[in-house]
């Protein structure tokens, strides 16, 4: 299944994609696609759910997050290796761990706002993990089956704020807008591999990331594993596992975002983002 949300900032309702693309409103089957939701079985509910005769939305329709509620969005750095190998940083021995603030989740074709003074916010396309059903010490062999699907993730990040202010990555990645969710969020069952996945992401057209999961340091089941030792993840959760190379910080010489550009990105069956980057209000 491939679930939305949909409408406006605050009052977006949930939907799903049908056969042919278009996107049924499911509000008479869940109140949202949320963690409350997800907690209580929202996708057994839905999977009984005749899409065909729910009301068709309209293609104008804005996408919202398509996870809402995020109780934690949680972060892997440094988790592809020609990424690493760009930043000049050493390979990690085991997964880098940072929080983004769940207040930064918007929806995938929202505009991205430049923090106030900022010179150095950077792109990164990649996939998003969205627990659903929680857990603590899970066992890698069964750590899927706590995942209710996957999205795309634009991890944006302010490098000055992340690299040169002092203290956690978190200063860089939790500005409002830095975290666009979506467009959908696939479920487990329609992806057959979520090592093998191409990936990228354009500014103004032009190619600047491609890679492919298969790239990875720490798998998908290894990062659920891994971080429920640490902390208990809830349904509704969300890991952004890392990004592949081609971010603007590893470039010679560095480039970065401005007001008025537009970055495109995706991932191959988790559909796509745009957004148009705006100066700070």
């Amino acid at each position: 299944m491939k679930l939305v949300r949909f409408g406006p900032k605050g009052r977006e309702k949930p939907g799903i994609v049908d056969r042919d693309g278009n996107i049924r409103d499911l509000s008479s089957v869940v109140p949202d696609i949320s963690a409350a939701t997800l907690a209580k079985g929202a996708l057994a509910a839905i999977r009984k759910a005749k899409v065909d005769k729910l009301p068709k939305v309209s293609k104008r329709a804005r996408l919202g997050p398509c996870v809402a509620g995020v109780g934690n969005f949680i972060a892997i750095g440094l988790n592809y290796i020609d990424h690493a190998k760009e930043t000049n940083s050493p390979i990690p021995k085991e997964p880098i761990i940072f929080n983004k603030a769940p207040s930064c989740i918007v929806g995938p074709n929202d505009d991205v706002m430049l923090p106030r003074k900022s010179k150095k916010t950077d792109w990164e396309v990649e996939l998003a993990v969205v627990i659903g059903r929680g857990g603590s010490y899970i066992d890698e062999k069964k750590a899927l089956s706590h995942v209710a699907g996957y999205a795309v993730c634009h991890d944006v990040s302010e490098r000055a704020y992340q690299l040169e202010r002092g203290g956690q990555w978190t200063k860089g990645k939790g500005c409002p807008t830095f975290g666009p969710l979506g467009p959908w969020l696939v479920t487990r069952d329609e992806i057959k591999d979520v090592g093998n996945l191409d990936m990228f992401l354009d500014v103004n057209g032009k190619r600047m990331q491609t890679g492919n999961t298969n790239t990875m340091i720490f798998t998908v089941p290894h990062l659920v594993s891994y971080l429920s030792q640490f902390m208990y993840l809830a349904p509704g959760d969300v890991i952004t596992t890392g990004t592949p190379p081609g971010v603007g910080m590893g470039m010679k010489p560095p480039r970065f975002l401005k007001a008025g550009n537009t970055v495109r990105l995706g991932i191959e069956g988790l559909g796509e983002q745009n957004q148009r980057i705006v100066a700070a209000k």
